[in-house]
């Protein structure tokens, strides 16, 4: 568990931004790279989650992610964590492709002094999600939940946990609905059946307040999760639910004003040791700029959370006397 004196302050916790809000670049001269980072760091961003959806740093030659290092270096910004979405290693049809893709990813990230990798179990969206206005209120993929999917997921997991170490990253498993990191309950027991130091997970809760259905305690899970999580993407929706009706609405939302209180959870994260990156992610608008809002947000509940902003108002108060 952290302590005052290992923990980074407000300000120095890592605070990264998805690149989510831009369009895929894989093919972009480097010269497009910088113009999207530049955008993210004129938000006051000085870390950066190199989300795949973006670039696929996996799929890079070597000269071309020595260009995606110079164009991070260009702006100044950290390439905390990588993201990689949608390539479950148990996918029944790409599952083998994915494990190969994500090794790639691994050996991209060490290449780029990225810190963490963050993968899921969830897979590409259904046709009826792609045509939806907001893709999670149609009903995705479904993971097998018997003995031998299991196995083979703890199997695959270790074995990037494993090339993961080799080269000095961290894995983390995101949270996501209907796959066996769908839970708080299953996802921790993932973690703890892998068994390896430099596996944590990634407490992507807002994947699953935002379903239209009813879902599990957002605090509870918070408490069950963050002692074994060493990455945490963060975002809100503002949720209703008339459950007798049997009616359940979401959509994105600023993290202090959506339904469920991160005032609360950071505090509890705090309290449990954690002390890894967060990242901001926003669907829908201007998605960048309520991701730096959000960032805003976090370092204000990390001065609460770790007793700095009741110093300061006590030693704001006795100048003042």
């Amino acid at each position: 568990m952290s302590t005052p004196d290992t923990r980074p302050t407000s300000e120095q916790w890592p605070i990264a931004v998805a690149m989510l809000p831009f369009p895929a670049s894989q093919d972009a001269p480097a010269d497009t790279w910088v113009d999207h980072l530049a955008e993210v760091a004129f938000e006051g961003f000085t870390e950066v989650d190199l989300t795949d959806c973006w670039i696929r740093p996996g799929d890079l030659t070597p000269a071309r992610i020595e260009e995606l290092r110079e164009a991070l270096a260009t702006v100044g910004l950290d390439p905390v964590a990588l993201s990689a979405i949608r390539r479950s290693v148990i996918d029944p049809e790409m599952g083998d492709d994915n494990l190969a893709y994500s090794h790639r990813t691994i050996d991209a990230a060490a290449a780029l002094g990225t810190k963490i990798v963050s993968f899921g179990l969830h897979r590409p969206l259904l046709p009826a999600q792609r045509q939806a206005f907001w893709f999670w209120t149609e009903e995705g993929p479904v993971d097998a939940t018997d003995a031998d999917t299991w196995a083979l997921a703890v199997t695959r997991l270790r074995e990037l946990g494993r090339h993961a170490a080799e080269v000095g990253v961290e894995l983390s498993l995101e949270m996501y609905e209907d796959t066996l990191l769908g839970t708080a309950e299953s996802s921790v027991r993932l973690v703890h059946d892998i068994g390896q130091d430099n596996v944590g997970l990634n407490p992507d809760l807002g994947n699953l307040v935002r379903l239209h259905r009813p879902i599990e305690d957002f605090q509870a899970a918070v408490e069950a999760c963050l002692p074994v999580s060493n990455y945490w993407h963060v975002k809100s929706y503002f949720r209703d639910e008339d459950r007798a009706a049997g009616t359940y609405v979401a959509m994105p939302a600023p993290m202090e004003m959506g339904s469920v209180s991160y005032r609360k959870a950071i505090r509890t994260a705090v309290e449990a040791g954690f002390t890894g990156p967060f990242c901001v992610e926003h669907y829908g608008g201007d998605g960048l700029s309520v991701s730096a809002r959000n960032a805003r947000y976090i370092r204000r509940m990390l001065a609460v959370a770790t007793g700095e902003a009741r110093e300061s108002v006590l030693r704001a108060a006795e100048a003042a006397r």
